[in-house]
């Protein structure tokens, strides 16, 4: 009877708070859903800032929804210009020198401010979602949306949705110690104005259209790659890479919001061997040597993600 008296009030306790954090759960995917509707059916333009690491480069979005059809525009304002243009699932580069590359959408992570997954529920599985303060950014009230990690495989996120529109303005990446990953941001932004048809047009005239990468070949199906709980393959190729004398078996795996790539090489003569964990700016690095082959892992993940991956490349 004592027990049962002590053991009641405990579960009621317990039972509300998990009610409490289902049901902020709940409310935090409902504005992750209404940010990633907004992202791809408004119109709008701005511009904004991605700070990654030490390094900061300014880009400038532009939007435009047209019955069914939806377009999309990144430039690069920093450095060599370069350009994409997504036209519904067709994505191309017009690069610095020229050229124009048609890119697998899949190989091109999603573009800010589009950068929630078209079904945000299922990241509830590996993060915890809640909601956190509102705040003004760009001139606009925002409310903002926090992921935090369930493992030692994700970095934390937020993304600050604005209240009247819901689209996403800013997201900030958090590593466990609370340090800053990366940050982007709107400077400014136009939401509800049709951007010119004219922005989006694909300069193909005289040009010979290249592909970045080519098909997947036996090397690709010769080596198994198992990467941490949460985490799927969204693209599998083969690249020719700057400097590599046989092209480079590549794959993209995501969780739905954190990405990192697997990149698998025969081990060149003379290279020199590189194994080990490092970082460039906001990337991890890990590098490792299988069966006479080059193992790389490299993204904006914690290291526990690249070498779990990494660690678990293998020939079938």
């Amino acid at each position: 009877m004592i027990v049962r008296a002590i053991l009641k009030p405990a579960f009621i306790a317990g039972f509300l708070i998990l009610s409490s954090q289902l049901a902020h759960a709940a409310e935090a995917i409902d504005w992750l859903i209404n940010a990633n509707r907004a992202a791809q059916q408004l119109n709008y333009s701005g511009n904004y800032v991605y700070q990654h690491g030490e390094r900061m480069e300014a880009l400038r979005v532009s939007h435009r929804v047209d019955g069914r059809n939806e377009r999309q525009k990144i430039e690069v304002l920093d450095g060599p210009h370069r350009e994409f243009i997504r036209i519904n699932d067709d994505v191309y580069c017009h690069l610095a020198d020229g050229k124009t590359v048609r890119v697998d959408k899949s190989a091109v992570q999603r573009f800010f401010p589009a950068v929630i997954p078209a079904d945000p529920g299922q990241l509830s599985r590996f993060y915890i979602l809640r909601l956190g303060n509102e705040e003004k950014i760009a001139g606009r009230d925002c409310q903002a949306v926090i992921l935090e990690p369930r493992d030692q495989y994700r970095h934390s996120y937020t993304i600050w949705i604005d209240r009247t529109t819901s689209l996403p303005i800013k997201t900030q990446t958090m590593d466990r110690n609370g340090t800053v990953v990366s940050v982007t941001t709107f400077s400014e932004v136009e939401i509800g104005k049709q951007p010119d048809k004219a922005l989006f047009e694909v300069r193909t005239a005289g040009k010979r259209l290249q592909t970045a990468g080519i098909a997947t070949s036996a090397l690709d199906t010769a080596w198994q790659v198992t990467p941490p709980p949460g985490y799927r393959s969204i693209l599998e190729s083969m690249r020719s890479m700057p400097g590599k004398k046989s092209p480079v078996l590549h794959r993209i795996y995501s969780d739905g919001i954190s990405n990192f790539s697997v990149f698998i090489e025969p081990q060149e003569e003379d290279e020199e061997a590189m194994e080990g964990l490092s970082t460039e700016g906001s990337m991890n690095i890990y590098a490792r040597c299988v069966s006479e082959h080059k193992i790389t892992t490299v993204g904006d993940v914690p290291p526990a993600a690249l070498l779990e991956t990494a660690n678990s490349v293998q020939r079938k």
